[in-house]
């Protein structure tokens, strides 16, 4: 049955005429990937990314402290809106205080008891083998 598809496929090309197949430039031409050519930069160099070195610069650093302790410096991502005011802290959530801002906890500060604790230990035990992993020649 198979069979008869394949011949019966290849009377149906040989039917077709001169005109209604593919020509070979045509063809060539498919098969062929063009692709688009660098742009030419005129002006100044112009680095790795596309932007010139002369448009990159530092932000402007704040130093005056009552700007530092009422308003939230380099919150702001648009150019033409002034920096976040900051608000009293009754109009923030009270776990916003809570939170550790310092070093991580360490294992041995962890009650075994808890969730957090058997996490911690989870990960200790993948940086190891990861760290073990390494070594290994294959």
């Amino acid at each position: 049955m198979a069979a008869g598809r394949l011949f019966g496929a290849t009377r149906a090309w040989v039917a077709w005429g001169p005109q209604e197949l593919l020509d070979p430039p045509t063809l060539g031409r498919l098969l062929v990937r063009d692709y688009a050519k660098k742009p030419v930069m005129k002006g100044p160099k112009v680095g790795k990314g596309g932007v010139a070195s002369e448009a990159l610069k530092d932000p402007d650093v704040c130093t005056d402290p009552v700007m530092l302790t009422t308003h939230a410096m380099g919150v702001n991502i648009y150019k033409d809106r002034q920096d976040v005011v900051l608000k009293p802290d009754s109009e923030y959530p009270e776990w916003l205080f809570q939170m550790n801002v310092g070093p991580p906890p360490k294992l041995e500060d962890l009650n075994p008891e808890s969730r957090e604790y058997w996490r911690l230990l989870r990960k200790h035990n993948i940086w190891r083998d990861n760290r073990l992993s390494k070594n290994r020649k294959f």
